[in-house]
């Protein structure tokens, strides 16, 4: 039998360089080939978190409601400042202005009452230990009026990505080779490799308007974040 394999060592293995691509090799097969989904997952504490906040306000004209909010979000992003938060870690991510409305349950319309603006930034927080500090000072004294998150990371996982491939690549040598000498073969050999890769976190907080809690921190459970390669290998058998 004849297998023609394609090395797909691709640029999920070869990282970030806009260069890397597949190796167009051709390899053929004379004996049984063996196709295995090998999968490895490696879990570690995450060492970074991702939110956002920012402030809405509401006037009669679009141009008070837009000033109350760039000074508002001004004294939130000065307070992110403040704690620590580098100026690089801090984007803002939306400035919206609208008309307001509230609906008038005896006419059954809509009644035009001003204007609301809001502004959202993303945060980048570095040491997650001081996360719920962070969360509580910006509520309670940088006047934060919403936060959405935290989404929890790994700053470099390439690491962790490394020892998930090493392990996925011992599995589905050991599992091929069982195969092969419970077929009468001795050995096997590499004919191809595709690689996936998941990364697992827990879920965002839910989204919520805060309440200022004196003296005392949000509650921050970061839990563990998988990171899992996923190998498919062709093999073929040897004697």
């Amino acid at each position: 039998m004849k297998y023609l394999g394609k090395i797909a060592l691709a640029a999920a293995i070869l990282g970030s360089s806009p260069m890397a691509q597949a190796a167009n090799i051709q390899i053929t097969a004379q004996n049984p080939v063996i196709e295995l989904s090998i999968s490895e997952e490696v879990n570690s504490r995450p060492d970074t978190a991702t939110f956002s906040t920012g402030v809405e306000t509401k006037a009669a004209t679009a141009t008070q409601a837009l000033r109350d909010n760039s000074r508002q979000a001004k004294q939130v992003i000065d307070k992110l400042k403040s704690l620590g938060i580098a100026e690089d870690d801090i984007q803002t991510t939306g400035i919206n202005l609208n008309a307001d409305y509230q609906y008038d349950r005896k006419s059954e319309t809509n009644r035009f009452v001003g204007y609301r603006v809001s502004n959202q930034v993303q945060v980048k927080v570095r040491d997650i230990d001081r996360l719920g500090m962070i969360l509580d000072a910006l509520v309670s004294s940088g006047g934060a009026t919403n936060l959405n998150g935290p989404y929890f990371s790994i700053n470099d996982d390439s690491a962790l990505k490394q020892l998930a491939r090493e392990r996925a690549l011992a599995n589905g040598k050991k599992q091929a080779e069982n195969y092969a000498k419970a077929s009468g073969y001795s050995g096997v050999r590499i004919l191809s490799i595709a690689e996936g890769i998941r990364t697992s976190a827990p879920g965002p907080m839910p989204s919520a308007r805060m309440m200022a809690v004196a003296n005392e921190s949000v509650p921050v459970a970061p839990g563990q974040i998988g990171t899992t390669i996923t190998l498919n290998i062709s093999y073929e058998m040897t004697r």
